[in-house]
């Protein structure tokens, strides 16, 4: 981003210039009073912009609109004014409605170059980088839009990037989940079957059960006492 910020100062002396054709430059035609205070509100813009107070800036060019409306230098002036002050969602639809209201290529070129840079303020990489081919169109051979372009494209393939390793992450991490949840299924399913399988013995079937095993007990006692008395031999006397 400090490389951004070099580049915009050469924005910034590219806009003082640009104000102060705004001077001049009177296309539509106006009654003379209107002309003299659109004229007088331009140069105290023009003046105010310079001695670095846009915010004063921002209100003479708005007077110098009300007295020339869509003045295409005025648009683009108060659009530089909001920048300064860091309103650039605001400058951007100044600058991009100045581009509609310029007609020479340069100018078009220079509004757009703005736009971009309103663009990239707000982190809107595709916005500014479209803003900024606009530029190019009509201003091939412009090196710092060329140098901004380069460098938001660059930002762009960055946050791509990063966007790209996150959802990776996110697609690991819900598959972990969906695994998990599967394994507590699985078993949440095995102790509802264990369980439904003890209740499916009736009071009656578990009594018989028990008796059974009594009877195999008894049986197997008395099975027992049968192989002791088989092996018992009484001793017999002989009578000699």
């Amino acid at each position: 981003m400090g490389n951004f910020r070099k580049i915009m100062l050469l924005w910034v002396v590219s806009a003082m210039s640009l104000a102060a054709e705004g001077q001049t430059n009177d296309s539509v035609p106006q009654t003379k009073g209107k002309k003299d205070d659109f004229r007088k509100e331009m140069r105290a813009g023009n003046k105010l912009y310079d001695g670095e107070k846009p915010l004063e800036a921002e209100t003479a060019y708005r007077k110098a609109l009300n007295a020339k409306k869509d003045n295409d230098n005025a648009t683009f002036n108060l659009g530089d004014a909001l920048y300064r002050q860091k309103k650039y969602d605001e400058a951007g639809k100044q600058f991009e409605k100045a581009a509609t209201l310029m007609t020479e290529k340069e100018d078009k070129a220079r509004a757009f170059y703005n736009l971009g840079n309103s663009f990239l303020q707000q982190q809107k990489l595709k916005e500014g980088i479209e803003a900024y081919k606009q530029a190019l169109r009509n201003d091939p051979n412009d090196v710092d839009t060329k140098t901004n372009l380069s460098y938001a494209l660059k930002m762009l393939q960055q946050q791509q990037q990063q966007q790209q390793n996150q959802d990776n992450k996110d697609k690991d991490k819900d598959q972990q989940e969906q695994d998990k949840n599967q394994q507590d299924k699985n078993q949440q399913d095995k102790d509802q079957q264990d369980q439904q399988d003890q209740q499916q013995i009736s009071p009656e079937d578990a009594q018989r059960m028990l008796d059974a095993l009594s009877q195999e007990e008894k049986d197997l006692q008395e099975k027992l006492k049968k192989k002791e008395r088989a092996g018992y031999r009484s001793k017999i006397e002989k009578n000699w």
